[in-house]
C-alpha cells in the first residue's frame, strides 16, 4: 500500500496537501471537515504590520476621544497601551490546540524590530513553524533590487537568531535571478521556501472611473512557473520546497512532486471545489502511486527535476524556440476542433 507521508522543514506530514494562509481558519466548522478529510498541516492566516500599527491606533483614538471633553474629568478613560496583534495571537493559540495536524503561523512585517518582536510571540503561541511573506511593493525608483534582496536576506537571518522553530520564506517569484535569491536565503537559515506566493492586484472600474481590488482565484496554468523553479531548486538547496500556486487538482500536485517539492499549498482548490476535494485528491494520489509501482512520495519526488532527467535543458529558455517553431502546427490543430 502507497505510504504518503513526506517531511516538511524536519517535519513529518502525513501526506504532502498543507492549507495555505487564508481567512478559512477562522471557520472551526470548515476547520474541522478539511481536517476529516486529511488536511496534513494549515498555515494560519498572516499577521501584518499594517493591522498591528493600524489596531493600536483605532484603539488609542477611542480611548482618549472624551478625554478633555470635561474640565472635571479630564482623563475619564484610564491610559491603556492597545495590545496589537493579542487578538490574533490568542486565536492562534486556540487554533493550534484545537486541531491534531501541525500548523505554521504566517508573518509579514515591514520594521526589523517587528519581525522579530512578533516572531518570537508568534512561536510562544505553539506552533510548530513560521512562514515569513517576504513581499512588498516597490513604491518608488531608488531602491535597487540588491538592496531590496539583502534586506530580505538579512531579515531571515535574524529571525532564524531569535527562534526556534522552523522558519520558511514564501516568495513571489519578481526577482532578477530567482535562483540565486532562494540560494542565499537557504544558506541564511531557511529552512524551507514556498513557491510562489499570489497577490491581489488593484483592478479599474471603468463606469465608476475607481479602483478596487477583486477576490480572484490563481489561474489554471499558474503551476507551469512553480514546476519550473522547483525543478531547478531540488538537490541545489538545503531548504525544503513547497509548491504553490494553481494546484487545483491531483496531476497538478504530482507534477510538482515530480520536479522535486516536498508537500504543496492550496487554498483556490478549497475555495472552488470544498473541503471533500481533499479527500478526492489523496485517494487519486494513492491510486497513482500504485498504479505506478511507488511506495512512498521520495521514490518520484524529484524524478523530473533538471538535476536527474536526461536532458537537462528541458528547464532552460531553448525550448521556446521550439513552441514558437510548433506555433503554425498548433494554430491548425486549434482550428479543427
Amino acid at each position: 500500500m502507497a505510504d504518503l507521508k513526506t517531511t516538511y522543514m524536519g517535519i513529518e506530514l502525513k501526506n504532502p496537501i498543507i492549507l495555505g494562509a487564508c481567512n478559512l481558519v477562522s471557520k472551526p466548522e470548515i476547520i474541522q471537515k478539511l481536517e476529516e478529510a486529511g488536511i496534513a498541516a494549515f498555515v494560519y492566516k498572516s499577521l501584518f504590520e499594517e493591522q498591528i500599527n493600524l489596531e493600536s491606533i483605532q484603539l488609542e483614538e477611542e480611548l482618549t476621544e472624551y478625554s478633555y471633553r470635561s474640565s472635571e474629568a479630564p482623563n475619564v478613560f484610564p491610559y491603556l497601551k492597545h495590545a496589537g496583534p493579542e487578538e490574533h495571537l490568542l486565536d492562534l493559540k486556540k487554533f493550534k490546540k484545537s486541531v491534531s495536524v501541525p500548523v505554521f503561523a504566517s508573518l509579514n512585517a515591514i520594521n526589523d524590530e517587528v519581525w522579530t518582536e512578533y516572531a518570537k510571540k508568534l512561536q510562544d503561541t505553539g506552533v510548530d513553524g513560521l512562514e515569513l511573506n517576504l513581499y512588498w511593493v516597490p513604491d518608488n525608483f531608488s531602491s535597487n533590487a540588491a538592496d531590496i534582496e539583502n534586506k530580505q536576506i538579512e531579515i531571515v537571518n535574524k529571525v532564524k537568531n531569535v527562534i526556534s522553530i522552523p522558519v520558511a520564506v514564501k516568495l513571489s517569484p519578481f526577482y532578477t535571478n530567482t535562483l540565486n535569491v532562494i540560494k542565499r536565503m537557504s544558506e541564511a537559515g531557511a529552512d524551507g521556501v514556498v513557491i510562489f506566493n499570489r497577490f491581489f492586484q488593484p483592478e479599474i472600474n471603468t463606469g465608476d472611473e475607481e479602483f478596487y481590488y477583486p477576490f480572484d482565484l490563481s489561474k489554471e496554468k499558474d503551476y507551469q512557473l512553480t514546476i519550473r523553479y522547483t525543478g531547478m531548486l531540488f538537490g541545489n538547496i538545503k531548504s525544503s520546497i513547497c509548491g504553490s500556486r494553481a494546484i487545483f487538482e491531483t496531476h497538478q500536485m504530482l507534477k510538482v512532486l515530480l520536479a522535486g517539492a516536498d508537500a504543496v499549498q492550496i487554498v483556490s482548490a478549497v475555495y472552488k471545489s470544498g473541503h471533500n476535494h481533499i479527500d478526492l485528491m489523496l485517494y487519486e494520489l494513492k491510486s497513482w502511486m500504485e498504479r505506478k509501482g511507488y511506495n512512498t512520495i521520495d521514490d518520484f519526488k524529484g524524478k523530473l527535476s533538471r538535476l536527474k532527467i536526461e536532458d537537462p535543458f528541458m528547464y532552460n529558455r531553448a525550448h521556446y524556440v521550439d513552441i514558437l517553431s510548433k506555433s503554425e502546427e498548433i494554430y491548425k490543430r486549434h482550428l479543427m476542433v
